[in-house]
């Protein structure tokens, strides 16, 4: 077993945290990230054979993508020598557990932490990860007061078939029922009966934790498993106010409601729990809500309602009543020319049913986005704001923008309904709120009657042909367009196994129907991703993306989707400069909101040399997409490309404060501080980019290992020592290894690798005019040649 001071990894153990059934929890150093984690040293018993490892495996990188302030975060599942670890995120303060047995919470509290249990819940099960044993030892507060739930899935993960647990962890002798997992007093009812488990298991728990907290006891005692059991699956819990009269009848409701039996009668979602605790924790002089604020509440206001609507009737006399509504809906607000579409939410009843929500996001945002005269946020950071409880004026705030539209998505069968709602943001008026409901075959024309109403609402000016876009539409076949959403869902994971799924759906969404435009432009958008991010050969991918491209472009002419990837294959692959600039500008004047088609046309502009066209493009794309790191990152290389490596290191340093897991910026930081001759800077740099990017402990350890005994130059040998071994066995793009050759000063191979690079039509190739790696080569008649023969010189 491991001792203190003793390194699993790149872990230094500090001290002992604890000892439980799957193993010993740890507090130790990161040696790479310089941080204090939580390591748990796993007892072999508790992981089984390899394939249970290797299930594991996959099943904690999904938990590693859970990032919310109210969830200890996973960083890895790992092997060291004999020893199975798991890192996480080390949460101080103390559990639950131990808090409930000092003394009786007040009211107040308990609301406080059971929100941010549900906010924390929330946002798990958008991602359809559910906890399945929740429970007081499980949840921690930290000194400042924040709810952390831990263990995330790891129960689930390492018990995937197990006898119920006492709520000391111990295993019951004897029960009716051994394929669950979990601790028995927390169990939901279809846990015991080995029933499906959804988001509704864990409001069970919730509930069982928000009535001990609220009693001072479980809501059944019994001790006996059978008993137990029996209680848990027929008995009604003894009610909270009868153990505490104290507590308020609204937090015995919302404690009874997550506590029943049958899971459709429960909260169905954790996001309806913390709007139901959010309002109880709401003073009662703060829920009456003015005339300028969100909505009108319609309970005891109907005379109320009626009353005002008579003096406005008679006062519009002669006027249209839908010109005088928005007369009075705007009159506080400034001009709206931004706006941002916050993640619609699924009311299917059904987590699996998200992507259709998260699709239909989507394709109201690029609804929206063909309207010229305004600003709209492009989905890289309005899904940011999925499950997030922020208020809209905070919203706009962070995304710039003067407005939002949140709403709800429910489906059953083929018919569709959406609830839209427009809110002036910085004083959070609501502006204007309308439901729609069609067939699913005219889910398009349903998109383009709210984009139209929004645009109504906001007196925002069409143009002739925006006006023509808008109310363009054809009927979809249902089976199609879910196929296409789909592949969406998987496109947006920019992981190869994700675009791969994609692909198959996308192709299915063809099957059935040949000229769906739409979904030849997300295999176009596919195996473009599957090119530039070296997931596969370049001459495998761009023509491909290439041929969708135009095949999407023979359905619809108007399709700004195809006309961008079909820019970037021209650029990319074919190098013709001509083309690709067209359509890039065709895509931009189609979709003047479409950041990706900015971000695109500006790194096109920069490799061509035109750098202050460049900043001008990849700024929109940032204004239009504030909180994507991948448009933060490229604005950190227009900088080093243009040999500012101060402002390439500010701007890098901005994206790891949007997201310090973003490996490429910290590969970009490396390259900054390179240039500039900061060796130790650029060493970590690297180091952390290759450990976020998955490379192995062994793998960076070697590097440091290099650097500490040869400096910067044995560095970058055993860096390129590596990358050459892997050639043997895997695609890897050559223009990297010509970059390592001539950080080493060794030009002839570095020309020997771009000249590889140039066989195989590589991407990366296009940066051979700006990258100042290069610089050293700028003279040589062989370089200049290439540059010709690339056509970026003449």
């Amino acid at each position: 077993m491991v001792t203190t001071g003793e390194t699993v990894s790149h872990y230094r153990i500090l001290e002992k945290l604890g000892d439980g059934g799957m193993g010993v929890v740890y507090r130790a150093h990161d040696e790479i990230l310089d941080r204090d984690v939580a390591v748990k040293v796993l007892r072999q018993d508790s992981l089984g054979d390899e394939t249970n490892r290797k299930r594991l495996r996959k099943e904690a990188r999904v938990l590693s993508r859970l990032n919310h302030p109210n969830i200890e975060l996973l960083f890895e599942f790992n092997t060291e020598g004999a020893e199975e670890f798991l890192a996480v995120e080390f949460v101080p303060g103390t559990s639950l557990s131990h808090m409930l047995t000092k003394e009786q919470l007040p009211e107040k509290e308990i609301v406080r932490l059971g929100k941010q249990l549900a906010e924390g819940l929330a946002a798990a099960h958008a991602r359809g990860v559910v906890h399945c044993d929740l429970k007081p030892s499980n949840l921690r507060v930290t000194p400042e007061g924040r709810l952390k739930i831990i263990d995330f899935g790891i129960a689930k993960l390492l018990r995937p078939i197990e006898k119920p647990r006492r709520a000391d962890g111990t295993t019951l002798s004897s029960s009716g029922n051994q394929d669950v997992v979990g601790t028995l007093p927390y169990m939901a009812p279809e846990q015991l009966r080995s029933e499906t488990t959804d988001a509704r298991t864990d409001i069970y728990a919730a509930g069982v934790i928000l009535y001990e907290a609220a009693t001072r006891r479980r809501p059944f005692q019994e001790e006996t498993s059978p008993v137990l059991i029996d209680d848990i699956l027929h008995q009604p819990p003894v009610l909270p106010r009868a153990l505490n009269s104290r507590i308020s009848p609204e937090l015995e409701r919302i404690i009874l409601k997550c506590l029943r039996k049958e899971p459709e009668n429960r909260y169905q979602s954790a996001q309806d729990l913390e709007v139901d605790l959010r309002l109880l924790a709401t003073p009662a002089s703060e829920a009456v809500v003015p005339v300028s604020g969100l909505k009108w509440a319609w309970r005891g206001r109907v005379k109320v309602a009626a009353i005002v609507l008579a003096i406005l009737s008679a006062l519009i006399v002669g006027l249209q009543l839908r010109r005088w509504q928005q007369h009075l809906l705007t009159s506080s607000t400034g001009r709206i020319e931004s706006i941002a579409v916050l993640p619609l939410q699924n009311l299917s009843g059904n987590l699996e049913q998200d992507y259709f929500a998260d699709g239909m996001t989507d394709e109201l945002i690029s609804s929206l986005a063909k309207i010229s005269s305004l600003r709209v946020i492009s989905r890289t950071s309005s899904m940011q704001y999925k499950g997030a409880r922020k208020s809209l004026p905070q919203v706009g705030r962070e995304l710039h923008v003067d407005a939002v539209v949140e709403g709800t998505v429910r489906r059953w069968g083929d018919h569709v309904k959406i609830t839209a709602d427009l809110i002036y943001a910085p004083t959070d008026r609501h502006l204007w709120s309308e439901s729609y409901e069609r067939d699913l075959r005219d889910v398009f024309a349903l998109q383009s009657e709210v984009a139209m109403a929004i645009a109504q609402g906001i007196n925002v000016k069409l143009t002739s042909q925006e006006k023509a876009r808008l109310s363009t539409s054809r009927p979809v076949n249902p089976s199609a367009y879910e196929a296409y959403l789909q592949g969406r869902y998987y496109w947006n994971k920019r992981t190869s196994d994700g675009v791969t799924k994609g692909i198959a759906y996308f192709d299915r969404a063809i099957q059935i129907d040949p000229d769906y435009a739409l979904a030849y432009a997300g295999l176009a958008d596919s195996y473009l991703v599957l090119g530039d991010y070296r997931y596969r050969p370049p001459q495998d991918a761009f023509p491909k993306a290439k041929a969708a491209a135009l095949k999407a472009l023979e359905k619809d002419e108007g399709l700004a989707e195809a006309h961008a990837p079909l820019g970037s294959a021209e650029a990319l692959y074919d190098r013709d400069w001509t083309s690709a600039e067209r359509e890039f500008q065709r895509a931009l004047e189609l979709n003047p909101s479409y950041a990706t088609a900015h971000l695109w046309y500006g790194v096109y502009l920069a490799e061509m040399g035109r750098l202050d066209q460049a900043f001008t493009e990849v700024k929109r794309a940032q204004q239009l997409d504030p909180l994507s790191p991948i448009i933060s990152t490229d604005l950190g290389t227009l900088f080093y490309f243009a040999r500012d490596y101060d402002g390439a290191i500010g701007q890098l340093r901005k994206t790891l404060e949007m997201d310090q897991t973003f490996f490429l910026a910290y590969l970009g930081l490396g390259d900054a501080y390179q240039q500039e001759g900061k060796y130790q800077e650029a060493v970590e740099a690297y180091l952390k980019a290759a450990t976020l990017a998955g490379e192995s402990p062994a793998t960076v350890a070697s590097l440091q290992k290099a650097y500490a005994t040869s400096g910067w130059k044995g560095f970058l040998e055993e860096w390129l020592n590596q990358m050459l071994a892997r050639t043997r066995h895997n695609y890897v793009a050559p223009y990297p290894i010509a970059e390592l050759y001539m950080r080493l000063n060794q030009k002839d191979r570095a020309l020997a690798w771009l000249e590889k690079a140039f066989e195989e039509r590589s991407p990366e190739l296009l940066s051979l005019k700006v990258d100042p790696v290069f610089d050293g080569l700028r003279s040589d008649s062989r370089f200049q040649n290439m540059l010709r023969r690339i056509g970026l010189a003449p």
